[in-house]
């Protein structure tokens, strides 16, 4: 059964990164929640940082769109379900709009906003042009006319009249209205780090800065125009939303979750998905608990930044000793990047080693420049208790870390990586016992054997060693 799409929404997009949009998508989204609006946040790409900010602006969690590791049809069931009974969704795109990962622009901004009917608004960085903005936008809106650009917003606009001239070029020869200027700001409210933005985790002033990108949004964007343009989105059916299976057994799991400052990213679906599978999620923080909760079944470490947590996170000793002495009692173990990060024997920081868990033996150190970065594509070609051989899983990797030195066999990773960098010679994924640690992100829509996979190993370890 088909389900319509009422919701209005927009897509804020740019011409590249860096130009403003996630200030702009944030502040709009933001200012919107203000006016009392019930406001769906989406990020298109595989982002946790820019995500963050908006669930915080919105006050919901925001959701990934990302047609390369999730299926069209996902995606539109996903923006159906948490768009239901919202009154304008917000959807923030990423790089430029028309760059995908090959030359038909596939995985692109533009293709997800064809996908959901959403017209765009354009974030036009303007430092040192006037008119040629004018000619940039008219390519944009020729280069595919299906890519509905229904508006701009001018960024670094240097005065009244350098906004005016733009604007005017703009309207004249492109026929779309600017519905916002903004200038030059003496201050930057969203510091970035690690090619994104500071994760609102860390720190105590994110609402602080998202009230600072509202005011932004108040003050030189017209808000009204903005939901104008978000009524103008092409009526969309969506699939159903798919049944969640049953659980697998008449219990539930318990399920830890490391969550701190260190360990931040996971996608809400990620989590949900557990849920749904029959999971009790507990929340833990390896910086802060002297000790895993009693009775757990599995754990989930998830990626973050521990490189700037190393210090806190190895002075917790007993923390990092009891997530040793489970491993080797074979507690399930799923872990991501920097959980992957956690498990190994030392992070190595400016000629600094410092311990971590000695589950896996492995030593990391830390680049200046990422290590990985983009989408993967990986095939399962060794026997593991999480994942069939013949699979293929689709995700995503960014890292500084790099491995200094591994310790273990070909044989302990199970797979084989196409695309991306991997952990070690285009191979990834380490399988010891019921441990398995991967630098790929992945998302449980687009692999959802994944969630049924961790509660049935942790099913299994419970019936074992608390029946």
């Amino acid at each position: 059964m088909q389900h319509p799409i009422h919701c209005p929404r927009l897509v804020f997009s740019a011409l590249r990164g860096g130009a403003g949009k996630s200030t702009v998508a944030i502040g709009v989204t933001a200012a919107l929640k203000h006016l009392g609006k019930r406001v769906a946040p989406f990020k298109k790409g595989p982002d946790y940082i820019d995500a963050g900010w908006l669930s915080l602006a919105a006050g919901v969690s925001c959701r990934n769109l990302d047609t390369f590791f999730i299926p069209s049809e996902a995606v539109l069931s996903s923006f159906f379900t948490h768009t239901t009974g919202m009154e304008i969704a917000v959807i923030e795109g990423n790089r430029g709009l028309y760059d995908g990962i090959d030359i038909d622009g596939r995985t692109s901004t533009a293709e997800i906003a064809k996908l959901l009917g959403a017209p765009v608004v354009l974030c036009l960085d303007c430092t040192k042009t006037t008119r040629t903005s004018a000619a940039v936008v008219a390519g944009c809106m020729q280069f595919d006319e299906a890519t509905r650009i229904r508006g701009v917003v001018l960024n670094r606009v240097a005065g009244p009249r350098h906004e005016s001239i733009v604007r005017r070029s703009i309207e004249h020869y492109c026929g779309i209205p600017v519905v916002g200027a903004i200038p030059k700001l003496a201050d930057e409210e969203f510091p970035e780090r690690h090619m994104g933005l500071v994760p609102t985790f860390e720190h105590a002033w994110a609402q602080e800065a998202v009230e600072a990108a509202a005011r932004i949004a108040q003050q030189y964007i017209d808000l009204d125009a903005v939901a104008a343009i978000a009524d103008e989105a092409l009526p969309v059916e969506s699939p159903a939303p798919e049944a969640a299976a049953a659980p697998l057994s008449g219990f539930q799991p318990v399920v830890a979750v490391a969550r701190d400052a260190a360990f931040q990213f996971y996608y809400p679906d990620n989590l949900e998905a557990l849920e749904r599978a029959g999971a009790d999620l507990v929340f833990v923080s390896p910086i802060a608990d002297p000790s895993l909760p009693a009775n757990i079944d599995a754990l989930y470490l998830g990626g973050g930044f521990p490189e700037t947590h190393a210090k806190e996170l190895a002075a917790n000793a007993s923390f990092r000793q009891r997530v040793l002495e489970l491993a080797e009692a074979g507690l399930p173990i799923y872990a991501e990047c920097g959980g992957l990060m956690y498990l190994g024997k030392e992070l190595e920081l400016k000629n600094t080693a410092y311990p971590m868990c000695n589950v896996l033996p492995v030593s990391f150190g830390i680049s200046a420049r990422p290590a990985g970065h983009g989408y993967t594509i990986s095939m399962v070609d060794r026997e593991n208790p999480w994942f069939p051989v013949g699979m293929e899983i689709r995700g995503h990797e960014f890292r500084y870390s790099t491995v200094r030195q591994w310790e273990g066999s070909d044989a302990d990773l199970v797979f084989s990586t196409t695309r991306g960098k991997g952990f070690v010679s285009h191979r990834d994924g380490i399988c010891r016992t019921n441990v398995f640690a991967a630098y790929t992100h992945i998302h449980a829509l687009g692999t959802p054997a994944w969630a049924p996979a961790l509660v049935a190993n942790a099913a299994r370890f419970h019936s074992q060693h608390h029946s």
